[in-house]
């Protein structure tokens, strides 16, 4: 009986170390810059919106192809960037972190960011 209790604890120590599979990027995230952006997955397709600071209504990544934790795309924005300007970008999650990155000019130019919950 007491080596059941020891397997059992150590099994969900295993399970409780190992977290989710996946970071889930449903959520709100908070820029930098002090921006709020709202996140969503649809259809395997990463949207962010800034719902309050800089630009409230911008669509940094409109529909940028991936899935699970990881999303890529040719038709990322910046909010401190003309409108008409897009940018390759990559966006990751883990756990309470979001890095996303936009270049230009292939991976000549690049800005990094790094969101929190």
């Amino acid at each position: 009986m007491h080596i059941n209790r020891i397997v059992l604890a150590f099994a969900a120590g295993a399970v409780i170390a190992a977290g989710p599979a996946l970071a889930d990027a449903d959520g709100t995230w908070k820029r930098e810059n002090g921006d709020v952006v709202a996140v969503s997955v649809s259809n395997g397709k990463l949207y962010c919106k800034i719902t309050s600071g800089s630009k409230p209504g911008f669509e940094m990544c409109n529909g940028m192809n991936g899935g699970g934790n990881s999303w890529a795309g040719k038709g990322m924005k910046h909010p401190g960037m003309p409108g008409f300007m897009k940018f390759n970008g990559t966006v990751s999650v883990s756990g309470n972190t979001l890095k996303i990155k936009g270049c230009a000019i292939g991976q000549s130019m690049c800005d990094e960011e790094v969101w929190s919950r």
